[in-house]
């Protein structure tokens, strides 16, 4: 049904993000959603999925992402499931992102954002403006922590902000069989303690001279790698 009022279309191409109060009498349905986990505990697998479950019943999406270690504007799974998805970039207004979509006709439901511990705090205000006065439903994937075991500011914003917390249930293991819950940067076979906050490598075997192991907390502290930490890798889950 055609809107009665164009002035308060939200997919005018002059309009704003719906002002507060818009809807009233109306059920909200914008949520905000966090899922934050280490590294390797399928944060990527699971945004694609919920993707393809709300494609599949009609709703119309896009896919953000900040920092992807493919390099590429994707979303991408150690799996080995991809997705191509739209860079934020660190100067993009989200809301500018999604008027843009309503000016081209386009339908915009949800959105989900991997890497979501990259944002800026800023654009996690932005996904819960869009969440409250747009109702779109946002799902956030990312790290809680960086390597020092530091919030990210992103992620501390999301923790503030977000309608829902979940900690993926996926559980990652420290090569001594505990859980692990800290991403150690591995440098030379040492684990870094300074440096920069973003730094995108993976946990795979490489050659490159930095990767990412996920430890516990007490060989966080204490710098062990383990027995496998001569071969630059993880000892196998399977």
């Amino acid at each position: 049904m055609e809107p009665t009022n164009p002035s308060t279309d939200p997919t005018d191409a002059l309009s704003a993000v719906p002002a507060a109060g818009a809807h009233r009498g109306a059920a909200p349905t914008g949520r905000l959603r966090f899922f934050f986990g280490p590294m390797d505990c399928g944060k990527s697998t699971l945004a694609l999925q919920i993707d393809h479950n709300q494609a599949r019943q009609g709703r119309a999406g896009l896919l953000l992402v900040r920092h992807d270690r493919s390099g590429a504007p994707a979303i991408s799974s150690r799996m080995g499931l991809a997705r191509d998805a739209l860079e934020v970039h660190e100067d993009l207004d989200v809301r500018d992102l999604v008027r843009h979509r309503w000016a081209a006709g386009a339908r915009v439901d949800y959105l989900v954002v991997d890497e979501a511990q990259f944002l800026s705090p800023a654009q996690v205000d932005q996904l819960a403006e869009l969440a409250d006065d747009a109702r779109l439903d946002v799902y956030c994937f990312g790290l809680a922590t960086d390597f020092r075991s530091t919030l990210f500011p992103g992620s501390r914003r999301l923790f503030e902000l977000a309608d829902e917390l979940n900690a993926i249930q996926v559980e990652v293991l420290c090569w001594c069989g505990h859980p692990g819950r800290f991403n150690a940067r591995v440098h030379d076979g040492d684990v870094l303690r300074a440096g920069d906050t973003v730094l995108v490598a993976d946990t795979a075997p490489t050659t490159d001279e930095v990767r990412y192991q996920v430890l516990c907390r007490q060989h966080y502290r204490t710098g062990d790698l383990g027995p496998a930490a001569a071969q630059g890798r993880q000892l196998s889950l399977t």
